[in-house]
C-alpha cells in the first residue's frame, strides 16, 4: 500500500494491493487472472470497518468540513471500477496490479496511521470471508451509507470496534481516542468568529 495525492490539500488516495510473501503474488488476482475471495473481503471488510475508523482518516475538528454530501470528496464506502464518486476506487488495471484505492483520507492525516487502519480493516475482511455489496456504476454521491460527521462522533465509533482497535494495538487505541476527545474539549473552549457574526446579537 502507498498514499498517493493527486489534490494537495484536500485528499490523500491510498492505493492497496497484498503480496503474498512466498510467491510474490498479488493475491487479488488467481491465476487466470479474476478476482479472488480474498479481493472482495478485503473490499467487505473495508466497507463495514472504515466508517469505525474514521477518525483517523480525518483527524480533526476541520477533518469533516470536507465530508459533506455537498462537496467533492467522497463520503460514502462503496466500491466501483474506476468510479471516482465512490470511497473505494478499483481502478483499471492488469490482473498483476489489481488494488483498491481508498479515496476517504484528508490531506491532513497521518499517513501511517491511515495505511495501517486501511489495510487493518481489509485484513479483517479478509480474515472473516466477508463479501462487499454490489459495485456501483453510476454516481455514488447519493449513497445513504455515510461516514460519521463530526470527530466526537467518530471516536465513539472506533472505540466501539474492538476488534479493529485490537488489530490497531489497544495501547495506541486507547491514547489516540483520549488525545482526540482532549482536542476536541480545547476546540470547544474557542469561540470562533462565525459565532461573533452570527450569534452574537442574538443569543
Amino acid at each position: 500500500a502507498k498514499p498517493h495525492s493527486k489534490e494537495p490539500g484536500s485528499a490523500m488516495h491510498i492505493h492497496q494491493s497484498v503480496v503474498d510473501k512466498r510467491t510474490k503474488q498479488n493475491i487479488f488476482s488467481d491465476k487466470d487472472g479474476k478476482p479472488t475471495a480474498l479481493f472482495y473481503g478485503f473490499l467487505g471488510g473495508q466497507q463495514m470497518l472504515l466508517p469505525k475508523a474514521t477518525c483517523l482518516l480525518a483527524p480533526y475538528v476541520n477533518s469533516y468540513r470536507r465530508l459533506v454530501p455537498s462537496g467533492s470528496a467522497p463520503v460514502n464506502v462503496e466500491w466501483g471500477y474506476d468510479n471516482r464518486t465512490t470511497g473505494l476506487r478499483v481502478p483499471v488495471s492488469p490482473p498483476e496490479a489489481r488494488r483498491v484505492e481508498n479515496r476517504l483520507p484528508g490531506a491532513d492525516t497521518n499517513p501511517y496511521l491511515v495505511l495501517a487502519a486501511s489495510l487493518a480493516c481489509g485484513y479483517l475482511g479478509m480474515k472473516r470471508n466477508l463479501k462487499p455489496r454490489d459495485a456501483i456504476s453510476g454516481s455514488a454521491y447519493s449513497s445513504t451509507d455515510r461516514l460519521p460527521q463530526g470527530l466526537l462522533d467518530a471516536v465513539a465509533e472506533f472505540q466501539e470496534c474492538t476488534d479493529l482497535c485490537e488489530v490497531l494495538g489497544s495501547g495506541f487505541s486507547a491514547l489516540y481516542r483520549h488525545i482526540k476527545i482532549a482536542e476536541f474539549d480545547n476546540f470547544m473552549r474557542v469561540i470562533s468568529p462565525w459565532e461573533r457574526e452570527h450569534l452574537l446579537l442574538s443569543v
